[in-house]
Formats: structure tokens, sequence, C-alpha cells
């Protein structure tokens, strides 16, 4: 895959087509489109059960989002929500900080025409509990997409991954080592509270495999 820092990236999903603007000028790592996101969108696409039979697809239970409700982590400019709303994740709320909500909302408005409808999106800090409690009852799906770089952060990410998923749910993250710190500690904490499964590379689409991201599936441990 290669990777571009055009103003536009066209993603297409199936039949359609999604178009994000993105300014890699500002100071906020949220408003770029990153690679994890359209690797994990990919991803998706190729295992869903639309796409293969049952028997021969081992990601089946996982993508089915029929009745499942998911939130998304550090949205940004909604790569990954986006994406999987048009494969028919159609109860996702996109969060993120409130520097990025209006990066985030212009590509709403942008894709509208494909989308059919505008997502629902609020602002959400890792670092304040109540704040993720008020998010209502657990999520069958977290989705997540290079949202590991800076150490500080590591903790409240894992704490609200951990709080929003809901037992026999799902982390759905895409990751790429941005912090040697930030790696060794978001690794060390998250072997402590989830079960692991890395997707294969030869599992990733084919066009969308970037060699130095990787899709990960996290479970509560029981």
């Amino acid at each position: 895959m290669k990777f571009t820092d055009s103003p536009v990236i066209d993603l297409p999903i199936r039949d359609s087509i999604l178009s994000f603007q993105q300014d890699n000028a500002t100071i906020h790592v949220g408003t770029s489109v990153w690679p994890c996101s359209l690797v994990l969108v990919k991803f998706v696409e190729r295992w869903h059960p639309s796409s293969c039979t049952a028997d021969t697809n081992p990601y089946a239970s996982l993508l089915d989002f029929n009745h499942k409700r998911a939130i998304e982590l550090g949205t940004g400019c909604g790569v990954a929500g986006m994406g999987l709303f048009l494969l028919g994740l159609h109860d996702i709320l996109l969060t993120d900080i409130a520097a990025v909500m209006p990066a985030l909302k212009h590509n709403l408005k942008r894709n509208k025409s494909v989308l059919g409808k505008t997502l629902k999106s609020t602002q959400l800090h890792w670092n304040k509990p109540d704040q993720i409690k008020s998010m209502g009852s657990p999520f069958h799906l977290v989705i997540a997409t290079d949202v590991v770089y800076i150490e500080e952060t590591v903790g409240p990410l894992i704490s609200s991954m951990e709080t929003l998923v809901a037992d026999g749910g799902a982390v759905l993250l895409g990751y790429q080592l941005r912090s040697p710190e930030a790696h060794v500690l978001f690794w060390e904490i998250c072997e402590r509270v989830f079960d692991i499964e890395k997707v294969p590379h030869e599992h990733l689409h084919p066009e969308y495999a970037y060699e130095e991201a990787d899709v990960y599936i996290l479970r509560k441990k029981v």
C-alpha cells in the first residue's frame, strides 16, 4: 500500500468511495489520515460475512455487525468509523478531543451523500473516568486505530477500552509502533487486561497491507 500526504485521501468501500480531507500542517495528529485506519477498514471489508462463506471465515462472528453497538476512540478524520458504517456497523459513536472535532465534522459532512446520514459523534477524554462511564452500557465493539503514541495516555486509553467493551465483546485495534516507550507500556498492560490476537499479515487486504501496520483483536480476560 502506498501512503500519501495528499490533502485528500479517497477510500473505496464496495461500490462507494469515501473522501477525507486532511491537514498535516496542524499540531493535532488527529487531522491526518494514518495508514492503520485504512488497513483496518480494508481488513474488515475482506472478511466481512457478506464477502466470504462462514465456514472459510475465521472472523465471521466478530464481523457480523447485526445488532451490535460500537464506539470509536480517537476517531480523527473519521476513516475507520465511516468505513465500518458502510460495512454494516450502523450503531457506532465516533469520539475524539475537542480540537479534532472540526476536522471530523467536516469529513462527516463531506461524505454525507455516501453515508446517507450523519453519524453520531461526541467529545471524549480518556483521562476522565466519569465521562467514560457516561457513555452508557458497554459496547459490543471498541474501535481504535493509531492511538498509541504518547506514553502518558497509555494507562487512560487501556482503562477506557476495558470499561467500554462489553464482556464477550472485542476491541478492534489498528496498530503501528510510534513511540518505543508507549509501545512497551501499552503491551505490558494489555497482556494483564486482554487476551490478544494478532491478525496474520496474510489476512490483511492484499492492496492495503502496509508493512508497519497491524490489526489486533483484544478480548477481556475472563
